[in-house]
């Protein structure tokens, strides 16, 4: 088993899935709040917060992901957990192509300004919502589990190897 060399906060990136999942709450909520009400005050500081959130810790998260949780796992040679990899790898470029078109808008939103059409912010926030989710489910039920035990082992044999001398 290849030893893994940086430590993961598997802690932090556990609660930064929680945050992500209440922005996506909120973003499904100011959806239908901006198509049943227009863009008030409530929506422009929902908006600022969502796209701060987004266009910040969640790139950050993603970062990590590719930096520390999925190098060891694409090293792994299981088919399967490579596939999975790969996959997440190529979500994190959909989401982020899909946040390219949502961000402007939701900034929009935040200064007050009205040149959002609701209908359609509504159906690039229920794709962000569909591929987020996705992703998510597919890290929490394989991929942070399996890279969690990897650790473990790793930390384990690192632990049992007694220390060379050196003459």
């Amino acid at each position: 088993m290849k030893t893994m060399s940086e430590p993961i906060n598997f802690e932090a990136l556990d609660a930064c899935h929680q945050q992500i999942h209440a922005h996506l709450t909120e973003l499904a909520a100011l959806a239908q709040h901006v198509e049943a009400n227009g863009v008030d005050v409530a929506a422009q500081h929902q908006a600022a917060a969502i796209e701060a959130f987004f266009s910040g810790t969640s790139r950050d998260h993603h970062a990590e992901e590719e930096k520390n949780v999925f190098p060891p796992l694409l090293a792994s040679g299981n088919a399967e957990l490579v596939a999975a990899v790969r996959s997440l790898q190529q979500d994190h470029g959909w989401i982020e192509e899909n946040w390219i078109e949502i961000a402007p808008r939701l900034r929009a939103m935040a200064t007050g300004s009205n040149w959002v059409d609701p209908a359609e912010f509504q159906q690039y926030a229920e794709v962000f919502l569909a591929l987020c989710h996705g992703h998510i489910a597919l890290e929490e039920s394989l991929i942070y589990p399996e890279s969690k035990a990897r650790w473990a082992q790793s930390v384990a044999q690192r632990v049992t190897e007694k220390p060379r001398r050196i003459r």
